[in-house]
């Protein structure tokens, strides 16, 4: 398996896969290839990741800036994390995660990243919940964060406004 910045010969694919991760998630509001398209649009994707394997992309990470009421700095949010289905399991999330946040660091001095998610699964990588920081309209326990360096911010974290979109 190979890990790569997309292209944008990857674009149909990554919503093929996106659409067919989230269509079963009743968590999901199912928006997110929408999200995905209108961060690209707005030039607001920092980091955008696929696995490939045999030609075939399998999963994606998308990574975005975040704001802070506090003023932090140099954080991101992740998402939407996709794997199509039938590869859950075994691995590719994983090392799409692990892949974007070494490359935030090391590329962009990234400070940190959150993102609002089932703290189950993302606990492994070393995201809990700070209670010094809110995401209004998601409850407190699925709003997770992982800080690099420094402090950790206070306040309320606003994602792009692309999280927002419908269709």
């Amino acid at each position: 398996m190979l890990i790569r910045r997309e292209t944008p010969g990857d674009f149909e694919a990554i919503t093929e896969v996106t659409v067919a991760a989230f269509n079963t998630l009743p968590i999901s509001r199912h928006t997110e290839q929408f999200i995905i398209r209108e961060l690209r649009t707005a030039g607001a994707m920092t980091l955008s990741l696929v696995a490939e394997e045999e030609g075939r992309v399998l999963g994606h990470v998308a990574f975005s800036p975040v704001t802070f009421s506090d003023g932090s700095p140099d954080w991101y949010g992740v998402g939407p994390v996709s794997v199509l289905p039938e590869r859950q399991g075994r691995g590719i999330g994983s090392a799409l995660m692990e892949e974007g946040m070494s490359l935030l660091k090391r590329e962009l001095g990234a400070r940190g990243c959150c993102l609002v998610g089932e703290p189950g699964y993302y606990r492994r990588f070393g995201y809990r919940n700070y209670p010094e920081m809110v995401h209004e309209g998601i409850p407190q326990e699925f709003f997770l964060a992982l800080p690099f360096a420094g402090t950790v911010p206070r306040g309320t974290v606003e994602f792009h406004r692309a999280f927002l979109a419908e269709s």
